[in-house]
């Protein structure tokens, strides 16, 4: 399942995969499932979502300077993708990155599978990365040198988030205001 959003956004935001019954059934990720209903009430209270729901595609549901894409583009059993899925779906998460590149000003994952899975998307884009890779966790901030063919010359930022899955929302792990303050760093970083 591609990716969808603002063709030209300063933020992107990388999840795992299309849930079997959200994105696998609607035909767009994070549309129609518990982590979506989250996230886009979170992007909306933060100006980066046109409407706090999304239950279907052509729900009248758009991002406002952001994209989102996914390091796997099908539901992986148990929401645990094994190296080689990854390693599948790799081009065409390369292929996301390097088309917003240009306009991309911060980077959002959401989950340490996200993280781990979009450092080689990044790097196969052209991005100087940090050695040793840094560590996922919520909160955490690395700024990547911007490309030349990037529209400004100002760092990018990667920012961890911890997945809005019912598993991170119903303990408690994630709140409505961690989101929030993910979105609204990230908002501000790529005006």
């Amino acid at each position: 399942m591609p990716g969808w959003g603002d063709p030209e956004p300063s933020i992107l935001i990388v999840g795992l995969a299309p849930a079997a019954h959200g994105g696998n059934r609607t035909g767009r990720i994070f549309t129609g499932d518990r982590s979506g209903d989250w996230l886009f009430a979170s992007l909306h209270r933060v100006g980066l979502a046109a409407q706090a729901t999304s239950v279907y595609a052509g729900d009248g549901q758009r991002l406002i300077g952001a994209r989102v894409a996914a390091t796997v583009r099908c539901a992986p059993p148990d929401n645990k993708p094994t190296p080689d899925e990854r390693a599948a779906c790799l081009p065409w998460l390369a292929a996301e990155v390097a088309q917003v590149t240009p306009s991309v000003r911060c980077v959002v994952c959401l989950g340490g599978i996200a993280w781990q899975g979009v450092w080689p998307a990044l790097k196969q884009a052209g991005y100087d990365l940090p050695r040793p890779r840094p560590k996922f966790g919520h909160g955490a901030e690395i700024l990547l040198p911007a490309l030349p063919s990037s529209e400004r010359s100002d760092p990018v930022l990667m920012l961890g988030c911890y997945h809005p899955s019912q598993q991170n929302t119903f303990t408690g792990r994630v709140t409505e205001a961690m989101l929030d303050g993910i979105f609204e760093r990230a908002r501000d970083y790529g005006r």
